[in-house]
């Protein structure tokens, strides 16, 4: 990352001064800041930046305006990208310095491995309070999400996401299986296969489990659709531009998943990811054909390009077999849910009031947008079909996000608390603390969630 924290500021460190968006007045301003601010009009806008010149031509000091609310704090990912490089601190500790501290690191990010130059070096003590070492395990979880996002389906197809998911396993000491091509017949995953078996990739499930057997279970499951074609249901053009963050859902779960064993929570952690390439070729699976999953319930195909839920459908029905404590899914599923609620605040569904406020609660207090929508029961005989037991779609078009959660919801019975988020996983505008591409979404609010259940 080019923000580099310290737990200290360093010798010859430059302070930074936080200012309310209330402006200059009644603030304690070095008097060189206070009339360079005066003399420029500097205009306290929440992440605006100032830098203010000391008499050799240098620069004495920076001013940042930063409001007291979680969302105002991550702004400070300004500072990355108005800095010149060197070693800065905050004068005095920002409000919420927790949250602009990790935002002026994930302002910092950057997806350098195409040739891209990375940027220059910038130093940041933390402030008083904020550890160096929790800030670096949320940035870096959150990093890797983007990074996986952003490498074309070219690099990072099931069988690179099997690599990464083995990398990561090997650092934190956890144990990873892959059930790949035919053996997922073998093992009763024939949703999983029958997606994923027109690619020249093999589909795949990568299961990877850590920490103590007798730990509560957390389970994690996340959709690896690698590149989405629409299969035989070909998406026009324009709408396959993007489809290289299909595996959204996966690439949020391994950043969760280095979160939680970065922070050691004592949980017994599960991850599964259907890892598959929709793609089109001669034994593509068809509109009107009948899957059997692995739960028994047939399932009538009556959009290729729904084939999300199917593959989620099977990991899910793995993971519910083990009656995890918590089960969470996440995955990039419906255009619905970006038009009831944008590209940057996802939804998420859940039958579990406890669960569902301590989410919302968690979401504030980490300034990581998600909103809860219903699982509205009556819409479930809208997925039914005449000759299965469902139908992967509905025929009407209405309320796709909350039928998309329905259908999700027949594989999981067994579990005591499931989640399902429906997320973008881009960033569509930039942001101070976010660039345009690939986006961690809701990551940071589950782990807070997490930790509040199951930490020590």
């Amino acid at each position: 990352m080019p923000v580099e924290l310290f737990a200290r500021p360093k010798a010859g460190s430059k302070p930074i001064h936080c200012i309310g968006e209330d402006g200059l007045e009644n603030m304690d301003l070095p008097e060189r800041a206070r009339a360079w601010a005066e003399a420029t009009d500097y205009k306290a806008k929440n992440g605006k930046v100032l830098l203010v010149p000391d008499t050799d031509g240098g620069i004495d000091c920076a001013i940042i305006a930063l409001d007291d609310s979680p969302e105002d704090a991550l702004h400070a990912g300004q500072l990355a990208r108005s800095l010149p490089a060197g070693d800065w601190h905050f004068e005095k500790p920002p409000p919420n310095a927790v949250l602009a501290t990790l935002g002026a690191v994930l302002g910092g990010y950057a997806f350098t491995a195409y040739g891209k130059e990375p940027s220059r070096r910038i130093g940041l003590a933390c402030p008083d309070g904020v550890e160096p070492v929790e800030i670096e395990r949320l940035a870096q979880g959150t990093a890797l999400t983007r990074d996986l996002i952003n490498t074309p389906t070219n690099d990072m197809g099931p069988e690179a996401l099997e690599r990464i998911v083995r990398q990561l396993g090997e650092k934190h000491g956890a144990s990873v299986q892959v059930i790949t091509g035919d053996a997922l017949l073998d093992r009763n995953l024939p949703m999983i296969h029958a997606v994923g078996r027109a690619s020249a990739e093999a589909p795949r499930l990568i299961d990877l489990t850590w920490g103590d057997e007798n730990a509560p279970k957390v389970t994690l499951v996340g959709k690896g659709v690698c590149f989405d074609t629409g299969g035989l249901d070909i998406k026009p053009a324009a709408s396959m531009l993007l489809m290289k963050k299909d595996m959204g859902g996966a690439a949020n779960v391994i950043g969760l998943a280095s979160m939680i064993m970065a922070a050691k929570l004592p949980v017994r952690l599960r991850v599964l990811i259907p890892a598959v390439e929709n793609s089109i070729s001669a034994n593509a699976f068809r509109p009107s054909d009948i899957l059997k999953s692995r739960k028994g319930i047939t399932v009538e195909i009556g959009n290729t390009d729904a084939e999300g839920r199917l593959v989620l459908a099977d990991a899910l029905a793995l993971a519910d077999e083990e009656a995890p404590q918590m089960l969470i899914d996440m995955a990039t599923l419906t255009g619905a849910a970006r038009v009831a609620l944008g590209p940057e605040l996802p939804p998420f569904f859940t039958d579990d009031e406890l669960l569902a406020a301590e989410l919302s609660d968690a979401s504030q207090k980490t300034a990581d947008p998600l909103w809860r929508l219903p699982l509205f029961k009556l819409y479930a005989e809208r997925l039914s079909s005449k000759v299965a037991d469902t139908n992967n779609i509905t025929s009407d078009g209405f309320a796709g996000a909350i039928t998309a959660a329905l259908f999700l919801q027949k594989f999981v019975e067994r579990a005591e608390s499931w989640v399902h988020f429906d997320i973008y996983g881009w960033t569509k505008f930039a942001k101070p603390w976010a660039p345009v591409g690939g986006e961690a979404m809701g990551i940071r609010a589950i782990d807070r969630m997490l930790q509040q259940r199951f930490g020590r």
